[in-house]
């Protein structure tokens, strides 16, 4: 479509010439004393035409000729910058590639050319398109890049001037997503050499925003685990299972190890009740999370009515048609109420004992009824429990304490040979 406007652009402009040139008698007459010169109007016309050609080419020559050694020195800074680029380029692949050492030379190569473009760009005076922030950007790169070399080789010195000046040349505003990129490089090997500190103080020099990506996130757990900051890693976790960086599954393994790790931290009653309260309550419902709670409450002499109400939902848990409580938990939550029972009050003991009429089978709960009537002295209802429970306990602890307890109440009743029975049953392996 453009050619065939063209075309009749010029069959136009060819038409008009012919109309107007081909019968013009116009005469265009020159007085140069004492001579005069007659030329006609078309040849006139073409003469002027011609010469503004001439003098158009010749002014175009001229600017040609004077722009020569601009354009020789903006070539020269071209194969300056692109030698520059490709020794970056060829840093990058030889790291990659796992050679450390040509990649720390390639990258000095680079910040040897970045350095060479910028003298000479001072020098003369002329810019060669290579801006501020794309050098900031190269020489922190290029930095970047040799520190990380020098970190797998161990170098620590090196590494550390390195790393120095690329964050001095990321300082820049326009540079902040490398120095980003630099803080997070810094805190990564700070874990690989396991100083969680070091690793932390880089994290915490981010901005917020990227303070809360999941890549800083997971740094800030590896860390504080490292440095043994239970809390924070357990803040630093819920983060991170609320951005769904982990499966729901893996999420709450995390937290639930953490949250353990917390309540182990205390050291006696009170701090421990602090760490229960610092807890979320999804936390506080799982059921691993009460029973160790509770057991760890018992063990530091605390209150034993508070253990048990921190049992109370695994205890109603347990008692469901469809528990999804395995045997070791329901062991450790019964072994928990068996170290209170000298505190039992009426009510758990109407629940302990509901439990056993419900389920007369589960030799666990026979067991539990049956200590909790030998701690208020029914002998009679605890010696037929514990004879029901003993023979089909499957915890080895449970099946020694059950004997044991037998053979006091066979002691009591001076049945010398029943106690020495349930003693040998009792120390069976």
């Amino acid at each position: 479509m453009r050619a065939a406007l063209w075309f009749i652009a010029l069959f136009g402009i060819a038409v008009a010439v012919a109309l107007f040139a081909g019968n013009n008698q116009a005469v265009v007459t020159v007085f140069w004393p004492p001579h005069r010169v007659d030329v006609s109007f078309n040849l006139t016309v073409l003469l002027l035409v011609g010469l503004f050609m001439l003098l158009y080419l010749a002014s175009r020559a001229l600017t040609a000729l004077f722009s020569l050694p601009v354009e020789a020195r903006r070539w020269r800074a071209q194969q300056k910058e692109r030698a520059m680029y490709g020794a970056l380029m060829d840093a990058l692949a030889h790291l990659m590639a796992g050679r450390f050492i040509r990649s720390a030379k390639s990258a000095q190569n680079a910040l040897a050319q970045e350095k060479s473009l910028g003298v000479t760009t001072e020098t003369t005076g002329h810019p060669s398109g290579h801006s501020d922030t794309l050098a900031s950007q190269l020489r922190s790169l290029s930095h970047l890049l040799v520190a990380e070399s020098a970190q797998a080789l161990q170098n620590k010195a090196l590494r550390n001037q390195h790393l120095a000046l690329a964050l001095q040349n990321s300082s820049a505003r326009h540079a902040q997503e490398v120095r980003e990129g630099v803080l997070f490089r810094a805190a990564r090997w700070s874990l690989e050499d396991h100083d969680a500190g070091a690793a932390l103080d880089w994290l915490g020099q981010l901005p917020q925003g990227a303070s809360r990506r999941t890549l800083a996130l997971r740094m800030k757990l590896r860390a504080a685990r490292y440095g043994r900051q239970t809390l924070q890693a357990l803040e630093t976790a819920r983060l991170l299972a609320k951005h769904r960086a982990f499966s729901p599954a893996a999420a709450q393994s995390i937290l639930r190890g953490l949250a353990l790790e917390l309540l182990d931290d205390a050291h006696d009653p009170v701090q421990l009740q602090q760490a229960w309260a610092l807890l979320d309550d999804s936390e506080r419902a799982m059921p691993e999370l009460c029973v160790h709670a509770a057991a760890r409450l018992m063990s530091l002499h605390g209150d034993a009515a508070l253990a048990r109400s921190w049992l109370l939902p695994v205890w109603e848990r347990m008692l469901e048609p469809r528990s999804e409580l395995g045997d070791k938990l329901r062991i450790k939550l019964i072994t928990v109420l068996e170290a209170g029972m000298d505190t039992l009050d009426g009510e758990w003991l109407a629940r302990i004992e509901a439990a056993q009429v419900s389920r007369p089978r589960d030799a666990n709960l026979l067991y539990l009824a049956g200590m909790a009537c030998l701690s208020r002295q029914l002998w009679g209802k605890a010696r037929q429990l514990l004879s029901q429970a003993a023979p089909a306990l499957q915890d080895r602890l449970l099946h020694r304490n059950a004997w044991r307890a037998l053979a006091m109440l066979a002691e009591q009743r001076e049945d010398d040979a029943a106690a020495t029975e349930a003693y040998k049953r009792a120390a069976q392996p």
